[in-house]
């Protein structure tokens, strides 16, 4: 149930802005206070016979590992303990300058060859060599482990050597010694942490085996390979408690550039969601930075298909189409194939790469959206459970920090449309939350404005909102819009958007839930009106909500003159809907608005033309100076993760027998009655929403 408490801050609202208050933690402490307490490595996936825990931690601190529990001590005729001792003549003559020893150790340890079986004479012929220089290489990162405390900055050649190792395609078990290596690293040299979970972060985009396969080495599956990942995180987490705040900075810093293919995309956040899983301390962050950047391609794409004529918006179309068709073939292979079949010129190879960018971002933003509603759904299959309020939390903290203040974002938004509308309680908190926007005078006007309009949007087109709350919501805008008007009147001359932006955006938000929600607003019909026949409605004697029609009255016909300023088409649909509905009748002062100058009550620097001469504005066109019709829930065109909304919004019905005019009984009936036809087309097209 809406309580009147809606213009108070709600408690989901202040539980969001507590948490957004909390300052970062601090990135990464000294090397002698980095390490964490005990723990046990069976969490992480890493068996006690091939790992044991730290001790617990003291002044300086070190990790240490059973190592001989790894059953490796020898390959050929060289043993471990033979291993050492190359690896210490190779670091004591790197101290002294001479390089070859450690620079043939460098080679090694990246995989790219090994020491004793360089001069095998039968290196083309022996089947078994793979093998065994895979073993060998186990066992140089068994070796090396015991130099972790030589390993500083002067070793920087044989780190970055042995983290740019292709581990992930190895065998379960050099992947459990890489793990173990890493973990001794960082417990003898702390400054190496932020390097050590760089390289992990940075295969988060990895997504193809030929990424990290061995070769003559038998394919390691995609899930083994990102589980691997996992399972070296998960045991630095345990070890070393100073890991969160650093993998916070890195899973932001190496996020794929916006123009990155959807593939990396799509790899990186999957990692993001199984980090998230196991990481609880990092759960809002993580989703903070995927809707962030996910924000970020929504707009890109938005602004990319508005630049576009009829023509390119159909191939783009037709791109998504055949993609879908042939089941979203590998992109490399369809790179290939499209660009042979773009001609050379050099405008259609334009028009082809703005094409393949469109079509790209769509992916991008499709496969990602159906992501998070299918990751988010199962919290919300009870919507009234704590669980659900708690992740709903997140989503408006989310919304109100990300996707609000956008301009220009178009699905994302979609979200907490989707999981807002699952209970009364989370109705109840969106609303409240956009309506606190709404009215706080220390906001931005553009976030005040944004926030009516969101609010308009969702009671408008949300299916799953009741009546009672619309109704309600009509009462409690209305209440605001007349608080605004008794203000703003006083000093009043006429329109002007700029001094009274957020009194129209309002009253924008009031017509546009009126056009949609009107059968909600209605208390009572004659006995003739059949509820499921919106034609029956017309021309009748209808009852409606106390105080709607005295609100709406008080505000159009004030002196602010609201129906000269909001979107003409809204307005339009709205007149015919109030006269025929016998709700009000605004075609008189829509004529005389007609002949009102917006720009003779202009304030500011533009009251004079003189800016818009110099910017070359027209003089005669006065859509600057009115407002936009951006409503945020319009509907949803993603074609794979639509699936999830479709069923959550109001489609745009014409309603017949509407557009008769009857204002000029002269005129001839059929001929008019065209022309409102194809008129109405077009605005419901254009500006209140076109629906499938």
């Amino acid at each position: 149930m809406l309580q009147p408490a809606m213009t108070s801050a709600t408690p989901q609202l202040a539980r969001a802005a507590v948490k957004a208050a909390i300052p970062l933690k601090p990135i990464l402490k000294s090397s002698s206070t980095l390490l964490g307490t005990r723990r046990t490595s069976d969490d992480a996936g890493l068996d006690d016979d091939t790992m044991d825990s730290p001790q617990s931690p003291r002044k300086r601190q070190r990790v240490e590992f059973d190592l001989n529990n790894i059953e490796i001590h020898e390959i050929g005729a060289r043993s471990v303990e033979e291993i050492k001792q190359e690896i210490k003549k190779a670091l004591e003559r790197h101290d002294q300058g001479d390089d070859e020893d450690y620079d043939l150790l460098k080679d090694t340890l990246s995989g790219k060859q090994t020491s004793s079986y360089d001069d095998d004479e039968d290196d083309d012929v022996d089947p078994t060599l793979p093998a065994k220089r895979r073993q060998e290489l186990k066992v140089y990162l068994v070796s090396l482990a015991s130099f972790s405390p030589r390993l500083g900055r002067s070793c920087d050649g044989i780190v970055k050597s042995v983290l740019q190792c292709q581990w992930l395609g190895q065998d379960e078990q050099f992947a459990k010694i890489y793990v173990q290596f890493l973990a001794a690293l960082v417990s003898a040299q702390g400054a190496r942490l932020t390097q050590v979970l760089s390289s992990i972060i940075e295969r988060f985009t990895d997504s193809r085996p030929s990424d990290w396969a061995i070769p003559n080495y038998p394919t390691v599956s995609r899930d083994v390979a990102m589980e691997r990942l996992h399972v070296a995180i998960r045991y630095l987490l345990q070890l070393f408690p100073s890991t969160k705040p650093v993998l916070e900075h890195l899973i932001s810093s190496k996020y794929p550039f916006h123009d990155e293919s959807k593939r990396m995309h799509i790899a990186y956040v999957d990692n993001l969601l199984k980090l998230r899983s196991y990481c609880p301390d990092l759960r809002a962050e993580i989703m903070d930075l995927v809707v962030s950047r996910l924000v970020q391609i929504d707009v890109e794409m938005q602004m990319n298909l508005d630049d576009m004529d009829d023509r390119l918006a159909a191939m783009v179309a037709m791109a998504l189409k055949s993609s879908r068709e042939n089941g979203n073939q590998d992109e490399e292979d369809s790179d290939e194939s499209d660009a042979e079949s773009v001609d050379s010129d050099e405008s259609e190879e334009n028009e082809y790469t703005r094409v393949k960018t469109a079509k790209e971002n769509i992916e991008k933003m499709d496969s990602i959206l159906d992501t998070l509603f299918e990751l988010y759904t199962p919290n919300f299959a009870d919507p009234d459970s704590d669980e659900a309020s708690e992740v709903f939390e997140d989503l408006l903290s989310e919304f109100s920090n990300i996707i609000l203040p956008t301009i220009k974002s178009r699905h994302t938004q979609f979200l907490i449309f989707h999981f807002g509308q699952k209970s009364e309680r989370l109705i109840d908190a969106f609303c409240g939350t956009c309506i606190n926007i709404a009215f706080e005078s220390q906001r931005p006007l553009i976030l005040q404005q944004a926030a009516s309009a969101y609010l308009a949007s969702f009671v408008a087109r949300g299916v799953h909102v009741p009546g009672h709350i619309v109704v309600k919501i009509f009462e409690v805008l209305g209440y605001h819009l007349d608080q605004m008007r008794a203000v703003y009147e006083t000093s009043c001359r006429g329109p002007d958007v700029r001094r009274y932006a957020p009194f129209y955006a309002l009253m924008q938000a009031l017509i546009y839930i009126y056009c949609f929600r009107w059968q909600d607003l209605i208390k009572s019909v004659p006995d003739e009106v059949d509820k499921d026949d919106p034609s029956t409605y017309l021309d009748q004697e209808i009852e409606w909500e106390p105080e709607i029609k005295d609100i709406m009255r008080r505000n159009i016909y004030s002196k602010l003159n609201p129906l000269k300023v909001c979107s003409p088409v809204i307005v339009e649909q709205f007149a015919k809907l109030a006269h025929r509905f016998r709700f009000m009748y605004v075609y008189p002062l829509i004529e005389s608005n007609k002949r009102v100058r917006l720009s003779q009550f202009a304030s500011g620097a533009y009251s004079s033309g003189g800016a818009l001469r110099d910017m070359s504005f027209d003089m005669n066109d006065e859509s600057w100076q009115q407002l936009g019709s951006f409503f945020p829930f319009d509907p949803y065109q993603l074609p794979v993760s639509k699936r999830w909304v479709e069923q959550d919004y109001i489609p745009w019905r014409t309603i017949p027998g509407l557009n008769q005019d009857e204002r000029d009984e002269d005129s001839d009936d059929e001929q008019e009655e065209g022309d409102d036809d194809v008129e109405e087309d077009t605005a419901t097209d254009d500006e209140i929403g076109e629906d499938e």
